[in-house]
């Protein structure tokens, strides 16, 4: 994947450094800093993207997944998992595209779709296995005798419900947060929508996206300066800003939304995404509001572009996908240049490869690491989210 700047001095050290209340307190090429300030490893968590893939597609062979197949191709497959762990849905979605011979749901949320029965396929998502909304669609999957696949920890309520509906149950080992967790906990969905025809997801594509993932650590890496690491140039642009986040294709939407998830849950930031051309059609108003940066001309060509982002400013990140609609690539430019004049900055990531599962990898691996650097560069520990276990405590009174 490439990180397409926007001008010559986009990939300077610390050259977005944004004014306000959140700027840089750390430096991004400052290697001891950004460990001291990564106590549980979130960076470490994000650089095993490829080692997850390739243990993820042996533990699904080996759980039997290629079975699923035996009773035939489901009418549908719903997805359920929540937070972390429903991106799995999302990446799913996004490697079976609109090719895909039968629909493939992503449901966040209790029970399941009244439609949903033995002629479909289940699958249950939740690294740690306690999820209660995930617990609830799959108990009612194993209550309608529903065919099911999970995806969680050994051991769990989760694992015990599939145990039960007799589903074919893929463990996750290795402990870490479901956000950092994300192809152990997707990548047997790829292999299984493969089994069962809905993707490419065999033994080379697999590899691909490993190898792409393990691309984007090595360029990614903290010990390489921003000059060169687009992770660090993207989360530069980001500092101080409210993220607008846009995919050019419905792959790069879900990109988008999982970036948008880890700003938040990693930087503590809010950040809004969307997908052309529906976003052409409503979020692009916003250029013209009270987020919005002043209109450039001619007269400050040569302005500081350490100016270019300031706190609680909007930023536009395009996620363009290698396969893109020709109408919707022509957005995606007129987009960047309606941003451009109205004074909101632009970064442009392009995703490399040509098999979507490596494109997807390739945009969410380069986009976990930009949110992991964006909250070390204003001094946040990226791993903590205090609010969701402070939130789940009020839930449980």
């Amino acid at each position: 994947m490439r990180a397409v700047p926007r001008d010559a001095g986009a990939g300077v050290p610390h050259a977005c450094a944004a004014s306000g209340t959140r700027s840089v307190t750390v430096d991004l090429d400052d290697v001891a800093a950004l460990e001291a300030g990564d106590p549980q490893g979130m960076l470490r968590a994000v650089a095993s993207a490829a080692a997850q893939v390739r243990e993820a597609a042996v533990l699904a062979r080996e759980a039997g997944v290629a079975r699923l197949v035996d009773a035939g191709r489901p009418r549908a497959v719903v997805v359920c998992g929540m937070g972390g762990s429903g991106i799995a849905g999302d990446v799913l979605v996004a490697v079976c595209g609109v090719g895909s011979p039968v629909p493939v749901v992503s449901h966040r949320g209790y029970g399941l779709p009244g439609w949903v029965g033995v002629a479909d396929l289940v699958v249950a998502v939740s690294c740690t296995g306690s999820t209660e909304e995930t617990l609830s669609a799959l108990e009612e999957a194993v209550r309608r005798g529903t065919p099911a696949l999970v995806v969680g920890a050994q051991g769990s309520p989760v694992h015990d419900l599939a145990q039960r509906g007799r589903a074919v149950f893929v463990p996750v080992t290795q402990g870490r947060q479901p956000r950092a967790s994300v192809w152990s906990l997707s990548t047997p969905l790829v292999v299984a929508g493969a089994a069962l025809g809905m993707c490419v997801g065999d033994d080379a594509g697999v590899e691909a996206a490993a190898t792409g993932l393990e691309d984007v650590a090595s360029r990614c890496r903290v010990d390489a300066e921003e000059l060169v690491n687009p992770a660090k140039q993207l989360a530069t642009h980001l500092v101080g800003a409210v993220p607008v986040l846009w995919g050019s294709s419905p792959l790069a939407g879900a990109a988008a939304y999982r970036f948008a998830c880890q700003l938040n849950e990693n930087a503590k930031t809010p950040a809004t995404w969307g997908v052309l051309p529906e976003a052409n059609h409503t979020q692009v108003v916003a250029f013209d509001g009270p987020f919005a940066g002043a209109s450039s001309g001619a007269d400050d060509v040569f302005r500081d572009r350490a100016d270019d982002v300031d706190a609680g400013r909007l930023a536009l990140v395009l996620l363009r996908d290698a396969e893109e609609h020709p109408q919707t690539a022509r957005r995606a430019e007129a987009s960047r240049a309606l941003a451009e004049q109205r004074g909101v900055p632009v970064h442009e990531l392009r995703a490399e490869g040509s098999a979507p599962f490596e494109r997807i990898a390739r945009l969410i691996g380069l986009t976990d690491f930009a949110s992991t650097y964006l909250a070390l560069a204003q001094g946040i520990d990226p791993t903590p989210v205090e609010a969701i276990t402070a939130l789940k405590a009020s839930i449980a009174r």
